[in-house]
């Protein structure tokens, strides 16, 4: 066997080819990313910080106590009831507004120059912007911050997207404690913009002092472009978009409006709905809007009704909590849970018909109130 087999190999200090020890993996995770992500977390405060921090007027617990109020959490449901009733009584001094229309109407832009004309004037402005979610994911793209630059950028102005979650009319269900955590943080003006028109906008109408429809002209029928339910509660229509060539569609279309609400009942508010012109990318006659609102605010004030819509405003709210608290205790009781899943599974084999199968969730759910009763 030649020795050249058996040579023993060159020491790897002398040879010319030099193998390199395993290159180090990078970690899994990033290190840093990570410490940006747990800065990024915010830390629960307290119930007296919460409650201190929005009566100073500070946006960011502000903003940290509507995710709160937003939240499924039992644990958060819980601590911003408790906010909600330390600023309940805070709140209340205040004008609502509830803004509708179609979809294209330009209610964003209108806001925002409806929002500077009155931040200009010393007013302090909320607007929670109601956007539609999605059926299948339950996603909200939640852009009028970006959709209201200017007026986001405002020191006087806060702007608030929340996801409409599948609630009737399109209005968060939350909307109405979100409106009084911003009350109590000192906003004078409180903006709610609801995703579009439909019969279900009633919603809106229960948790507003004024509601304003806005329309656009040359679209069409007018009159079939909006039911009859939403003319009903409309306190005011203003016909957006009044500019260039569409000034006298609009002029034209606000005749059209406001013969169509002479056929209407009187209000029981006694103040008579009123239709005008604007142009909200020209801040025309959006002045004339806020002057109409503060008419109407000081008519219903002197005679009473202005009071009366907030103690009916309160009555519903609490119905319609009771609502919710029902729903929710229902699904997040444990045995419901643990045996919905056979029901529906019996429903779908055709086993029991669908009111059986919501009796017997019902039964369930009935028999363990008695036995914690008990």
């Amino acid at each position: 066997m030649s020795d050249k087999h058996n040579h023993p190999l060159p020491d790897q200090e002398e040879s010319n080819l030099k193998v390199q020890g395993a290159i180090p993996q990078p970690p899994s995770v990033n290190k840093n990313a990570s410490m940006r992500i747990r800065r990024k977390r915010r830390t629960l405060f307290s119930i007296d910080e919460y409650v201190g921090g929005i009566l100073n007027g500070n946006r960011s617990i502000l903003s940290q106590a509507i995710t709160l109020v937003e939240s499924l959490l039992p644990a958060h449901h819980k601590t911003a009831q408790d906010i909600i009733e330390r600023c309940l009584p805070h709140a209340g001094n205040c004008i609502r507004l509830g803004i509708t229309g179609v979809p294209g109407v330009g209610k964003s832009t209108f806001i925002e120059a409806f929002g500077k004309y009155l931040t200009d004037k010393g007013h302090k402005v909320a607007v929670l912007a109601i956007d539609p979610s999605s059926q299948r994911t339950k996603g909200s793209i939640l852009g009028d911050k970006t959709r209201m630059e200017e007026l986001a950028n405002d020191p006087n102005a806060f702007i608030r997207p929340s996801p409409s979650a599948g609630s009737l009319g399109g209005v968060a269900q939350k909307t109405r404690e979100t409106s009084i955590l911003c009350e109590a943080a000192g906003f004078d003006v409180i903006i709610i913009e609801t995703v579009g028109v439909g019969q279900s906008e009633t919603a809106v109408h229960s948790m507003v002092d004024f509601f304003l429809l806005l329309m656009l002209a040359g679209a069409g029928d007018e009159l079939q472009g909006i039911k009859r339910g939403i003319m009903e509660m409309a306190d005011s229509i203003v016909i957006n978009k009044a500019d260039g060539d569409n000034y006298n569609k609009a002029t034209l279309a606000k005749a059209s409006y406001q013969s169509a609400l002479h056929l209407f009942p009187p209000a029981e508010s006694g103040w008579t709905p009123k239709v005008d012109t604007c142009s909200a990318i020209e801040k025309n006659n959006v002045d004339k809007v806020w002057e109409m609102i503060l008419e109407y605010t000081a008519k219903t004030k002197d005679n009473g009704y202005f009071e009366l819509k907030r103690k009916q405003q309160s009555k519903s709210i609490m119905l319609d909590t009771i609502d919710q608290q029902l729903k929710s205790a229902f699904y997040q009781d444990s045995q419901v849970q643990k045996e919905m899943s056979f029901i529906e599974e019996n429903l779908l084999d055709e086993n029991l018909s669908s009111y059986q199968a919501a009796a017997k969730l019902l039964d369930i759910y009935f028999q363990r109130c008695k036995l914690r009763e008990d």
